[in-house]
């Protein structure tokens, strides 16, 4: 049973997609007009492990990993939007494109990622996606991921 429709926590989230620390980006997700929209929360910390490579003297988090951020929240949205709880699918990158990087994001950052459905056909969705913090673009991208039964 999904609890609140247009939200998600960290235990909902957990139960919606597969993903798990290290590789778990998202913290929340508010905003979620099924079938429309989503916004995701991300509170960026100094703890995580790739910050301990990229880069020791000034962490940065990578643009990939914020893309696969805004992928996570589009993936609460297709199972908030379906409703599949429970269940396991995988979803996965068909494309990306038009990927732009802004502004770095560090330590300390809160990212929100907003992504809008631009089109979906059975198990196959696109997206575009764009990230802030403190209500400035860092990064944005469009996106095609497809759902699997695993």
């Amino acid at each position: 049973m999904i609890e609140n429709e247009n939200k998600a926590d960290l235990d909902e989230i957990k139960r919606l997609i597969p993903h798990r620390y290290p590789f778990l980006l998202i913290d929340k997700v508010e905003d979620i007009i099924s079938g429309k929209s989503a916004t995701g929360v991300k509170n960026v910390t100094i703890n995580e492990p790739h910050f301990e490579g990229h880069f020791p003297s000034k962490p940065i988090m990578p643009g990939v990993l914020i893309i696969e951020s805004m992928a996570q929240t589009a993936a609460i949205l297709v199972s908030k939007t379906l409703k599949i709880v429970d269940h396991g699918f995988l979803v996965y990158f068909m494309s990306i494109e038009n990927a732009k990087f802004r502004k770095l994001v560090q330590p300390g950052d809160v990212l929100h990622l907003e992504v809008l459905v631009r089109r979906n056909r059975r198990n196959t969705w696109k997206f575009s996606g764009n990230a802030f913090v403190e209500k400035k673009l860092v990064a944005e991208a469009n996106f095609t991921a497809m759902m699997v039964d695993k």
